[in-house]
């Protein structure tokens, strides 16, 4: 039970275990990253209105990102959106581009595993 306080109070910044006394094991420096799986407020607010009956639409160098219906033809283009956000969407399966009939458009679909 001592032991555990004495990590608790030489506990870094970060959560990482300084060994200052008693010969306490230190975390590796050479650790791996985790990749976050939070979204940014970009990333989500695509994903809620592409659940939400918008489909979003980049052109083939993958810039230009709208947010277009189609029941109304409403056009949405997003500010804070850009080509790294939709190719981080993509690297993280959060979604798939789908066919279109214009070749120089893509259409960009959510995968099932970000379902509602």
């Amino acid at each position: 039970m001592r032991s555990f306080v004495a990590m608790r109070k030489h506990t870094g910044q970060n959560g990482k275990k300084i060994a200052k006394r008693r010969g306490l094991a230190t975390l590796s420096k050479k650790r791996a990253p985790k990749i976050s799986a939070r979204l940014t407020e970009t990333e989500q607010d695509l994903l809620w209105h592409m659940q939400n009956g918008y489909q979003l639409e980049t052109d083939s160098l993958l810039s230009d990102p709208v947010l277009h219906t189609l029941k109304d033809d409403e056009v949405i283009r997003p500010l804070s959106a850009n080509r790294s956000t939709i190719k981080a969407m993509e690297e993280r399966g959060l979604i798939s581009p789908s066919k279109s009939d214009d070749p120089l458009k893509i259409v960009w679909r959510v995968t099932k595993k970000t379902g509602k």
